[in-house]
């Protein structure tokens, strides 16, 4: 693979390694302990420093901040890692915060679009195929599954939990926990219904989506409370499929409940 293109007026600290065919143009900043996988773009005037790892093929648009010392005032100098995937998108003024303490790290998987001023709190994970719109906000601790979105300007409280191919709408306050397959909208956020547009692209077949459906009315819709609710799913009131074992172990898991 070809080398490395930098342009001049970067700095690269000391200690740095930049992978084979990686891009990083005019007055950007690599920190001493980054280390960037191949093919990555980092454009003019980003900065990634910190204990950062990127992996292959990740963009970093200008003015993104990755690996800023955490906001936690807990903080006491370690350097914890940030540990970042293959194709990942950091749109402009985006933010990525390390952990506070160093056995633990800040973590994003593959494929995920991080639009502008997004920012994800330290000690939070991010699956793969995520959609962070323009201000999108993870506080500490938060999880996010696998392919969920996350509407513009809705802010995230630490340690939430945000299901696989859940979807939370614009300006929504998430307090609780949002649970797959679930669109999420609200002062605080509420379900209000499956995230079907997001299930039919990623190729549910329409028997799962309505069992989604089927899930979702029995949990919010139905009268009984939660725990008579999940247990009627656990008791295969709805068949047995693993879509309902996903919801089932995320409700179960919940720390924070789920509204």
């Amino acid at each position: 693979m070809e080398a490395a293109r930098i342009h001049p007026s970067a700095h690269i600290e000391p200690g740095a390694r930049i992978g084979p065919g990686t891009e990083i143009g005019p007055f950007a900043y690599i920190g001493p302990r980054v280390v960037t996988g191949a093919g990555c773009r980092i454009h003019h005037h980003a900065t990634v420093e910190g204990n950062t790892t990127l992996g292959d093929n990740c963009e970093v648009f200008p003015y993104a901040f990755i690996g800023g010392r955490t906001q936690d005032k807990k903080w006491t100098g370690d350097e914890a890692p940030i540990i970042i995937g293959d194709r990942n998108i950091f749109r402009e003024f985006c933010t990525v915060h390390p952990s506070t303490f160093a056995d633990s790290a800040t973590r994003i998987g593959d494929d995920n679009l991080f639009c502008s001023y997004a920012h994800i709190g330290h000690e939070s994970t991010v699956g793969n195929h995520c959609v962070f719109s323009n201000n999108a906000t993870l506080g500490g601790h938060v999880a996010v599954g696998d392919y969920a979105v996350i509407g513009g300007l809705t802010a995230v409280h630490q340690f939430c939990r945000v299901g696989e191919s859940a979807m939370l709408a614009g300006c929504a306050k998430v307090v609780q926990d949002v649970l797959p397959y679930m669109t999420a909208d609200g002062h605080p956020a509420v379900h209000r219904t499956i995230n079907k547009i997001g299930m039919q692209r990623r190729g549910f077949p329409p028997e799962r989506i309505q069992l989604a459906s089927r899930v979702f009315k029995l949990l919010f819709r139905s009268g009984r409370n939660h725990g008579q609710s999940l247990e009627d799913l656990k008791s295969g009131a709805l068949g047995q499929d693993p879509l309902i074992d996903t919801v089932v172990a995320a409700a179960e898991a919940s720390t924070r409940g789920f509204s």
